[in-house]
């Protein structure tokens, strides 16, 4: 190994093939401090959502839009004592607007059988008229069983 001498015969010193990270930890320190400083000024974003019992209650009661399985519409207001009254549909939107008060919602429950497509365009004409509230009806319970008592239990 030869070393590297300097003019006055003592040994030099050697060049070294490592990185000196001790700047590099000096800026991570500031950048810490800065953010640790700043963190708690940020707001962060705050969204409330609704729990289960909050959006069970609905403020107010909303007008029901039946649609049975021949795809024959009817509608209420969900009160009691209240009866579905029919009605065609291309009369219901002009229905609804005349019994709606403002901010009232109308849902809609169709059978399970109604193909997908009558329930949207019943959806379309009421928002196309100026129905902003609509939603629609689900069974909450879960129930599976169908609707008819003549269907029969699968044997496996």
């Amino acid at each position: 190994m030869s070393s590297v001498r300097s003019s006055s015969g003592r040994p030099g010193r050697r060049l070294k093939n490592e990185i000196n990270v001790v700047p590099y930890i000096d800026v991570m320190l500031v950048l810490l401090v800065i953010f640790m400083v700043t963190a708690p000024l940020i707001t962060p974003g705050v969204i409330e959502l609704p729990s289960v019992g909050q959006a069970a209650n609905v403020p107010m009661t909303p007008i029901e839009i039946q649609i049975t399985e021949d795809s024959k519409v009817s509608w209420r207001k969900r009160e009691s004592g209240q009866t579905f009254k029919p009605v065609e549909r291309n009369a219901l939107a002009q229905t609804i607007l005349s019994e709606l008060k403002p901010d009232q919602p109308v849902v809609i429950g169709a059978d399970g059988k109604v193909p997908y497509d009558v329930v949207m365009k019943v959806m379309e004409d009421l928002r196309k008229n100026g129905v902003t509230k609509l939603g629609l009806l689900v069974d909450q319970k879960g129930n599976t069983t169908p609707a008819s008592n003549n269907a029969k239990p699968v044997k496996r």
